[in-house]
């Protein structure tokens, strides 16, 4: 696999990273990026298989650590960065500001998705609706049946029917835009860091978003850290659910904003 990262940087001032969620290459933040912009130098990149980030080619299972190595090309040209992660680039971000701990200042995660953790800690109805959702997306990936996986995807985090919802050429994007899920999921499964380590090299000022109605993979997970990250903050938003930053980027945006302001 080429290891050419594929990136925006626009603006100036100090450096904000944001990593963006399945499905939705760093577009997802195109109005946040012109909204920071005017304050920070803002770097949005494409995680593997987005835009002309290559695709993931290798013989073995992706891990967060090849998604952050990715990333070392930014990391050497600043000195301190903030990191904004939705979803799995909150799980990208957590593991980057563990293998760079000198250089992130502050993590603003929206509801990340490393799902290891549930089984680690014996949530298994939340872990087994993650492991359906894994299975679904890797058997259609065996067996080209994108559109079965799309459908349970889009309904999953954004609610029954959004699906039959899209148009057609919405959904064929869509399918397209989820490949890259196929190998992600090896990422979020199968690491193996504790929470207690967790706890020891991610930043205390670290902030938590979730949705009051979020699904219960990830409500689980937001009950673990806030039982076990005494240190950070925790803020639930009202009227939208997981998919947020893309679907309602008015109430998300005002929030990162006045967050990284604090900072």
């Amino acid at each position: 696999m080429k290891t050419e990262l594929d990136y925006l940087e626009q603006g100036s001032g100090d450096a904000v990273f944001l990593l963006h969620s399945t499905a939705a290459g760093n577009k997802q933040w195109r109005k946040l990026i012109d909204e920071l912009s005017t304050r920070f130098k803002v770097i949005a990149p494409n995680l593997i298989g987005y835009g002309s980030t290559p695709h993931w080619t290798k013989q073995r299972l992706q891990t967060l650590n090849d998604q952050v190595a990715l990333l070392d090309v930014v990391f050497q040209r600043y000195e301190k960065l903030s990191i904004v992660g939705h979803s799995f680039g909150g799980s990208v971000a957590m593991m980057a500001a563990k293998n760079y701990p000198e250089k992130v200042k502050d993590l603003i995660l929206i509801e990340p998705n490393p799902f290891y953790l549930l089984r680690q800690n014996s949530y298994w109805e939340a872990f087994d609706e993650a492991v359906a959702l894994r299975d679904t997306i890797k058997t259609a990936g065996n067996t080209d049946s994108w559109e079965i996986a799309a459908a349970y995807f889009a309904d999953y985090w954004s609610g029954a029917g959004s699906w039959q919802g899209m148009d057609q050429q919405r959904q064929k994007k869509f399918i397209t835009a989820l490949k890259p899920n196929f190998h992600e999921w090896d990422c979020v499964m199968h690491e193996d860091t504790s929470l207690d380590e967790w706890k020891m090299v991610l930043p205390s000022d670290t902030t938590m978003l979730s949705s009051d109605k979020t699904v219960n993979s990830i409500s689980s997970l937001v009950e673990l850290f806030k039982t076990n990250m005494s240190s950070w903050a925790f803020q639930s938003y009202t009227g939208a659910g997981h998919m947020a930053p893309l679907t309602h980027p008015q109430m998300i945006n005002p929030i990162i904003n006045n967050l990284l302001l604090k900072t």
